[in-house]
């Protein structure tokens, strides 16, 4: 399925540019899940297993459920299991060019873009059987439990264009909003998932603005690994959500980074709730 834009949305500028020029591969950590350090567990909450509306996030409001809508979503499921299944093992997914976010980043749920796919997506090629994303947790002893898929599409996609793709009525697709970057990072940083784990930030060594006490100490290792995401006032999780806070600090505001994206999970059973819930099986 394919629908076009007006404009070419910012960030799909960016990942079409992704596509084409060569950037370092993300590896997958293969080995046995790393011990997390204290205050770690379910660092990227709206990235990850549960998102609800919130200052960073905005969900498509529901349609009222018809027949038809259903119908789609029931064969979408169909489709996702007979073509996915493949990917139960992480690896088979890698070699098919889906790399890990942010892999040493402790999550809830791991996604494995293909940078190819989800440009086309963002372009609005929308294809059921080759996600732009799979979801997986890690497990305890090594790699990777398959979980679900995520599908994107452009920023200025509208609610109906969205529609057509997964009906509103039993899905809510979400974007990335009011996002405060400190000086220094950008929204290529952000779709790359570089953390400038090696740079200092301005605030991020003041207690105040660490509430993980990553900046010293034991937890030291947890702070390189995190980055500018370790000031709890920046990034998808951050205390800022408006302009006037992300200027006093110095930063710079994003009114939505990404585009349009749901979360579907069709190996959790028929239950419509569940394979289309905001909070993973």
């Amino acid at each position: 399925m394919r629908f076009s834009t007006m404009k070419f949305p910012l960030i799909a500028l960016v990942i079409a540019a992704l596509c084409v020029f060569s950037l370092p591969r993300l590896e997958a950590d293969e080995g046995a899940d790393q011990a997390s350090e204290p205050g770690e567990s379910g660092a990227m909450k709206e990235m990850g297993a549960h998102m609800h509306m919130g200052p960073h996030m905005t969900m498509t409001p529901s349609r009222p459920a018809t027949s038809e809508d259903t119908k789609r979503a029931d064969e979408l499921l169909k489709t996702m299991r007979d073509s996915l299944s493949k990917y139960q093992d992480y690896k088979a997914a890698i070699a098919d060019g889906y790399q890990p976010f942010m892999p040493r980043i402790p999550q809830e749920l791991y996604h494995f873009a293909n940078r190819g796919i989800t440009g086309a997506e963002y372009l609005g090629d929308f294809d059921p059987k080759h996600p732009g994303s799979l979801l997986y947790r890690k497990k305890t002893f090594g790699g990777y439990e398959l979980v679900g898929a995520m599908y994107s599409a452009g920023e200025d996609a509208t609610p109906d264009q969205l529609d057509r793709l997964i009906p509103l009525s039993i899905a809510h697709w979400h974007a990335h909003t009011n996002i405060c970057l400190p000086k220094g990072v950008s929204v290529m940083d952000v779709v790359n998932g570089n953390v400038k784990a090696d740079a200092h930030f301005a605030g991020a060594m003041d207690p105040s603005h660490d509430p993980m006490n990553m900046s010293h100490g034991r937890n030291s290792s947890a702070r390189l690994r995190y980055g500018y995401m370790a000031d709890g006032r920046f990034g998808i999780e951050g205390r800022i959500a408006d302009a006037s806070g992300c200027e006093s600090a110095g930063g710079e505001f994003h009114k939505q980074i990404f585009g349009w994206m749901v979360h579907v999970y069709p190996f959790a059973g028929d239950n419509m709730k569940v394979a289309f819930g905001t909070d993973a099986p």
